[in-house]
């Protein structure tokens, strides 16, 4: 393998462990064997734990195509376009979600054991998307279009839709007992209620 190669080995391998036995059930000389090599190569492709952290995130964002957050809304954002805004935002989101249940196992295990990899992706995905939507939702409540609701309240109201689906979807309940619908159905079903919940009554 080239260099680059054995590298995405690397990570791939410490994706897939750590999302199955968590970050203290893991250490670099389990991720060494998996992949076939020593442990001293990891090192040598990622010289800290914390580097390997940070690639794990950065080739997550670039795979999924988010590594500049919201720029596949950016002109529904121009344009003011609310319906389109939230709609794009969830449905990309599940989407990816669905996708990478793999990814979704690792984060709650970071969560839960209170890894440093949590601390990286709120500031590196979450606080990016608190200040893009409550700064668009400030935007409309000064044009009078939505209610004057604590902007971040109302991101917390979204993310907590999108992330409870995708909870239940991707890991509680795959064969859909509970509730069965597509990603375009969630995502619009959601972005209506939050709307509805938000927009000022123009009659």
């Amino acid at each position: 393998m080239t260099g680059d190669e054995r590298r995405d080995q690397i990570l791939h391998v410490a994706i897939k462990l750590f999302s199955q036995y968590g970050f203290r059930g893991t250490t670099t000389k389990k991720i060494a064997e998996e992949a076939g090599v020593s442990e001293a190569m990891v090192f040598r492709h990622f010289a800290s734990k914390s580097e390997l952290y940070h690639a794990i995130l950065d080739y997550k964002a670039c795979e999924s195509g988010n590594a500049m957050p919201f720029a596949w809304v950016s002109e529904a954002i121009k344009n003011k376009n609310d319906f389109e805004v939230f709609y794009q935002i969830i449905l990309n989101a599940l989407n990816r979600h669905q996708q990478d249940p793999e990814f979704m196992r690792l984060l709650m295990h970071s969560a839960l054991e209170g890894h440093e990899l949590a601390d990286m992706f709120i500031n590196e995905s979450i606080v990016p998307t608190y200040e893009v939507l409550s700064f668009y939702i400030s935007q409309r409540q000064r044009d009078g279009m939505f209610r004057n609701l604590n902007p971040k309240l109302i991101v917390r109201a979204f993310v907590g839709m999108m992330i409870h689906h995708s909870i239940n979807t991707t890991l509680w309940d795959k064969n859909g007992r509970i509730l069965k619908i597509t990603n375009e159905e969630a995502a619009r079903g959601f972005t209506e209620i939050l709307l509805n919940g938000i927009k000022k009554n123009t009659d």
